[in-house]
């Protein structure tokens, strides 16, 4: 592309390379040790024996970083016709399809949305047309950053293509129009130039694409913004909206947003217990949970594991306390910058380390082919104190994947903890065999 229209997207850049991961930036505070050294702490230091929250649009940035190709799924995409008459149900060209039409899509991270979106923007940009035609909404700045990279890539052959960010801090003089064909931003500053400032004349945008609405709808005042910015466009505007999940607070949204759509559906990639043999270890405090996990590892071959902490202060410690003993190890923790957390995950996916140390909320996504044993050093629950199910799914089901047999090891350490197992094994009709740890003729057998 042009190397003028491009000066905004390269400032915007170079800027992200700094705030890139400030998704989970915290104030930081001085406080002195006892010894009367003076270390830095997060300003919710206290709260780190807490179970961290979900940051929804960070796992989400996470992904697009360490994504480096596309997810392969085999199962069926589900298409819901707006209409019986559809030309859907009969096509046999492109041509009959009557294109564009306003469509809902639902797919995991690194199925190919965005490349879907971007195609469709770029095609519908008339480039001797000097006014913004196609217009993207993003949840956070970060994330309109990465879908301009995209919008970059893809449109390399097409040098005549000029790019707005409507983000924070790129400063137009009041008055002025906007000339590049296509703006991505985040709906406040969006609106603002759709409004208030008249950067943008929405009665000429072509393509409205919402992308990332599961997260959209997370943030504050987000869902408002895009219904109001939707208003603004024409009817013969096409609405695109696209998102990872598709519960019930993301449909209500897409109806407001997407009047008569086309949708389409692909379901996640079902994971299975029965390639996994479960086990658990009862404990009576935490340090007895670590003796077992070394003599775990004193017994059998183990590849890669992934052991779960259900709070950043005990993955801290155990991450510690692995080292020590001489593994190589990597933590994975919420008040690491979403770029750290995409290299520790990179290396790990390298082999530099073995063992992967990490709260709930920091693994979701991520697929290691290597890993064949999942530990859970606390057992998943919900904020109510409950199991929770999908979680442990989604936790062990990581090792029986590719047609592989996997292998996950609970640690008890409480009637509580124990209550939450018996449940775990009610639901799922699948029985978690006791293992002693201090017998290594039979830790040795489950290797088998």
């Amino acid at each position: 592309m042009a190397t003028d229209s491009w000066a905004l997207a390269v400032d915007e850049q170079e800027a992200a390379a700094e705030s890139l991961s400030n998704l989970h930036l915290k104030e930081e505070k001085i406080k002195p040790e006892a010894n009367g050294a003076v270390v830095k702490t997060n300003a919710n230091s206290e709260k780190a024996d807490e179970e961290e929250k979900e940051d929804r649009a960070a796992q989400s940035l996470l992904n697009k970083l360490i994504r480096s190709n596309l997810v392969d799924n085999t199962n069926q995409v589900e298409v819901l016709q707006r209409d019986p008459n559809s030309p859907l149900y009969s096509v046999k060209s492109f041509e009959e399809l009557r294109l564009p039409q306003n469509l809902i899509a639902q797919s995991q991270s690194g199925t190919g949305k965005t490349a879907a979106f971007v195609l469709a923007m770029l095609s519908q940009v008339e480039p001797a047309n000097r006014y913004p035609q196609c217009l993207c909404l993003s949840p956070t700045y970060e994330l309109a950053l990465q879908t301009g990279k995209v919008i970059e890539q893809m449109g390399k052959f097409y040098p005549e293509l000029k790019l707005a960010y409507a983000v924070r801090g790129n400063k137009l003089e009041r008055g002025q129009k906007i000339s590049e064909h296509i703006v991505i931003g985040t709906p406040g500053t969006v609106l603002d130039w759709c409004s208030k400032l008249k950067f943008i004349d929405p009665k000429k945008i072509k393509v409205f694409v919402l992308d990332e609405a599961d997260v959209m709808i997370a943030t504050q005042g987000h869902q408002d913004q895009s219904i109001r910015i939707q208003r603004m466009l024409p009817r013969n505007c096409q609405m695109l909206l696209f998102s990872a999940t598709f519960e019930d607070s993301v449909w209500k949204f897409a109806q407001k947003v997407v009047p008569d759509p086309n949708i389409i559906k692909l379901k996640r990639e079902e994971e299975t217990l029965d390639t996994i043999k479960q086990y658990y270890v009862l404990c009576n405090n935490r340090d007895e949970k670590f003796q077992a996990l070394c003599n775990l590892y004193g017994a059998i071959t183990i590849a890669q594991a992934m052991i779960f902490c259900h709070t950043r202060k005990t993955a801290s410690w155990l991450a510690a306390e692995l080292s020590k003993e001489g593994h190589q190890v990597a933590l994975l923790s919420g008040e690491m910058m979403v770029e750290q957390r995409a290299a520790v995950i990179e290396r790990f996916r390298e082999g530099k380390e073995k063992v992967l140390v990490t709260t709930n909320v920091c693994a979701r996504g991520i697929d290691v082919e290597q890993v064949s044993v999942v530990i859970n050093f606390d057992l998943p629950v919900d904020k109510d104190g409950n199991p929770d199910n999908e979680t442990y799914l989604h936790r062990i089901g990581r090792t029986g994947r590719f047609g592989k047999r996997g292998l996950a090891v609970n640690m008890v350490d409480s009637k509580h903890s124990m209550n939450i197992l018996n449940r775990i094994q009610e639901h799922f009709n699948k029985k978690i065999e006791r293992l002693d740890t201090d017998d290594l003729d039979e830790i040795e057998k489950i290797a088998n």
